[in-house]
């Protein structure tokens, strides 16, 4: 009799182990073709138009400011420091006395050469009387002929030996005033480079006593790259802008410690430009000014200058975070009427306030660039748009400008 096949207990568990194995494989392959047939839907990005806004753009340099008026005040005369009149550092006004030398020695020289004019005067008498007594003497044919012209030509010697006389009187009266030391310009004068008692020379090799610079105005000098000066002089000949030489056209300026980058509190205009580019630095020297009322600016400092680079014009602006760089391409991408990504190559120009760029061409005001969620674009795929919107920055910061920087 046959019996019937039977699982023992030591293999029951494996079998009900591949079981469920192959159970699982098989929920886990339809699970996967489940997923297979719905791809997820299109990414989500942000898109708006690019904003378009009147603006005037504006070319920014770096520069120091320069004294309108700076003297080395030296000796003319030599002599011991008699007297001090001023106190260091202060500001002083055109003539107001600085320094005295000692006036003596100088004040007998005056006196010499006042007593050398009255001695060539009363020679010059003398040659007068005889030239009219020879005179006299040759109507009666007394006197010769030849001692007629002796007697002229003495009074002639007496007369330049008073010339020679007052021409000495003169100079020793002008190194007499030379001991007093006046201020030739008004400004604001540095400290004392020598003490009462200490013995100056003149020149040639003059003693510095000080130094004086003038404060309001006050000059700011930069420089322009060539590039710059050429596309500035073009605008300049097409009528655009006004010439940077004739003191019209207007410049804004701030200080370093100034460094809201928006706000430009001083003004001035441009008085100089040079005669050559400098071959070295490629450059051309430039020079703008502007009151200085407080005396706040001081010669010397550092400061940065904004020249006008264009006339007021509608430009169109997108966020720089929007722009990407393909090798040497810079480009946006835009979202098409389906709903598909399109690269577009645009040409930017200069930053401008907000973080916004300026974009000279490849971009007009209908278009949809993306400006959120660039990560998430490909070219020629689709993607979900929302709207939304480029904010200009604030009228108060922003001031309608825009900057290259020199």
């Amino acid at each position: 009799m046959t019996t019937p096949f039977k699982t023992s207990g030591r293999c029951r568990g494996p079998h009900l182990a591949c079981l469920l194995a192959l159970f699982l494989v098989g929920c886990d392959s339809e699970t996967g073709g489940q997923q297979a047939s719905n791809p997820p839907p299109p990414p989500v990005v942000t898109v708006a138009a690019p904003l378009k806004k009147a603006i005037t753009e504006w070319y920014e340099f770096t520069g120091r400011f320069e004294a309108v008026e700076a003297v080395d005040v030296r000796a003319r005369v030599s002599g011991y420091v008699e007297e001090i009149v001023f106190a260091d550092g202060d500001i002083i006004t055109k003539d107001a006395p600085l320094f005295v030398i000692d006036p003596r020695p100088y004040q007998a020289v005056v006196e010499e050469a006042e007593a050398a004019l009255e001695s060539a005067r009363a020679r010059v008498e003398l040659a007068d009387a005889e030239l009219e007594r020879a005179e006299e003497l040759m109507d009666r044919g007394n006197v010769s002929r030849s001692t007629y012209d002796q007697r002229l030509q003495e009074k002639r010697v007496a007369e330049a030996s008073v010339e020679t006389a007052n021409a000495a009187l003169r100079r020793a009266e002008l190194d007499l005033g030379f001991t007093e030391v006046r201020a030739p310009i008004t400004g604001r004068v540095s400290d004392r480079r020598v003490d009462i008692g200490n013995l100056v020379t003149g020149d040639p090799n003059a003693t510095l006593l000080t130094t004086i610079v003038a404060l309001d105005p006050i000059y700011f000098a930069f420089d322009i790259s060539e590039s710059d000066f050429l596309g500035y002089q073009r605008a300049v000949n097409e009528g655009v802008l006004p010439g940077a030489r004739d003191n019209g056209t207007e410049v804004q300026l701030r200080l370093p410690d100034e460094p809201d980058t928006e706000t430009w509190p001083r003004f001035g205009r441009m008085n100089f430009v040079d005669n050559r580019i400098d071959e070295d630095a490629g450059t051309i020297r430039a020079r703008a000014e502007l009151p200085n009322e407080d005396q706040f600016i001081l010669p010397g400092q550092f400061g940065r200058l904004r020249l006008p680079g264009s006339p007021e014009y509608e430009a169109i602006l997108i966020p720089d975070s929007a722009i990407v760089t393909d090798q040497a391409a810079k480009m946006v991408m835009t979202v098409n009427a389906e709903n598909m990504v399109e690269p577009r190559v645009i040409r930017p120009g200069p930053s401008y306030a907000g973080g916004l760029r300026i974009v000279r061409e490849g971009l007009g005001t209908e278009d949809r660039i993306i400006i959120n969620g660039l990560m998430r674009a490909r070219p020629g795929s689709p993607v979900t748009p929302e709207e939304g919107t480029i904010e200009g920055p604030p009228a108060a910061a922003a001031n309608d400008n825009a900057s290259t920087a020199g």
